[in-house]
């Protein structure tokens, strides 16, 4: 069973939209064998331009979905959140199986069905094939180093030794435009 979390930033969580969220995100639980038992984060947003933003965070204990929406209508937002998960949860699937045929393990958390995926021309393992590979040393530094580096090379994301406390962490460009870190434990 999962139970809501739903936050709103400028919109009131009204009953018919908590309804209309829960509703909605619960047709994701029809993919699993066993009842689940997870919290979906869900937040709304509006933003100036009235444009709406859906982001939904399911943490379970061997996958985490997560998916988010921009649209004017934030009802059409939630939907096209509903798709996203259900094209996560049937990829992941389809790679499980794949790669653990004669296991239980993590297959047996799924339960049956139709794992086709409706784009056209399109393998799932294509998607997850590399194609290159790099190796490179870890140079000490300070997050601040680590953004101008990763702006030099024009990447969105970069990888360092922080300086301080000598563990690995990235630095990350957001969509907003703004920087993001990950500290490694």
């Amino acid at each position: 069973m999962l139970n809501f979390n739903i936050r709103g930033e400028n919109i009131e969580v009204t009953p018919a939209i908590r309804d209309h969220v829960e509703g909605k995100i619960e047709k994701v639980s029809r993919y699993f064998n066993e009842e689940i038992q997870a919290t979906a984060n869900v937040n709304l947003k509006v933003y100036n331009d009235r444009q709406t933003k859906v982001e939904v965070t399911i943490p379970m204990k061997n996958l985490t979905l997560r998916a988010e929406e921009r649209n004017a209508d934030m009802y059409a937002a939630v939907d096209l959140i509903v798709d996203k998960l259900e094209r996560q949860i049937r990829k992941y699937k389809t790679k499980v199986n794949r790669k653990f045929r004669e296991r239980e393990g993590v297959a047996a958390f799924f339960a049956t069905a139709d794992t086709s995926d409706a784009s056209v021309g399109h393998s799932d393992e294509d998607e997850y094939s590399i194609v290159r590979t790099k190796q490179f040393d870890l140079k000490p530094m300070d997050q601040e180093e680590a953004v101008l580096q990763m702006n030099m090379l024009g990447h969105n994301f970069y990888i360092y030794t922080d300086a301080d406390s000598n563990g690995t962490h990235i630095v990350y460009k957001r969509k907003d435009g703004k920087y993001g870190l990950i500290e490694t434990n």
